[in-house]
């Protein structure tokens, strides 16, 4: 950050709030379906009027909307512009994980990095309408990397995304 750090509120967030759903402006709602749902599985909960879909992981009302309001034939920001670096997508074990990259490769989609950081395993990537998308799983707390004051020590290592596929596979069999 530039210049001073900002003040938090009074009394800091509620350990308890979340991130909730990601709203995506698409260009092509069948070309994003294919992605979220052909290929990293989420299942559709809700079409609406042919210009929004909402979809989730299980019977949840959606984790993801994608849409074409305001976006319909559009094309991504060029480079430069500010918006969404990425959206992040939460997987609970390694071998989930996995599996989602297994068939992210599979689908012929090209990584553009894989990355651990201590705290998580991460590969990233970018969805038909160029949006980055973060596959993940956190690492339990208890294994996060700690500098010698207790503070959290995050890093940047490579992942090796063959032994996180291979995973995959064992844990199918």
């Amino acid at each position: 950050m530039s210049g001073a750090e900002p003040a938090g509120a009074p009394g800091g967030i509620d350990p308890r709030v979340r991130i909730g759903h990601t709203h995506l402006k698409v260009g092509d709602l069948d070309r994003a379906l294919a992605f979220y749902v052909g290929v990293l599985g989420f299942e559709i909960q809700q079409i609406w009027h042919g210009q929004a879909a909402f979809i989730s992981a299980g019977s949840y009302h959606h984790h993801i909307g994608l849409n074409t309001w305001y976006s319909a034939g559009g094309s991504p920001p060029p480079p430069g512009a500010t918006g969404l670096f990425h959206h992040a997508i939460l997987y609970p074990t390694r071998a989930t994980l996995g599996d989602a990259v297994r068939r992210v490769l599979d689908a012929g989609i090209g990584l553009d990095g894989a990355s651990d950081h201590g705290v998580s395993e991460a590969v990233y990537l970018r969805d038909p309408d160029d949006n980055g998308v973060e596959l993940y799983r956190d690492r339990p707390e208890s294994e996060w990397p700690r500098s010698p004051d207790g503070g959290l020590a995050m890093f940047t290592a490579p992942l090796d995304v063959r032994s996180l596929v291979a995973e995959a596979n064992e844990a199918a069999q």
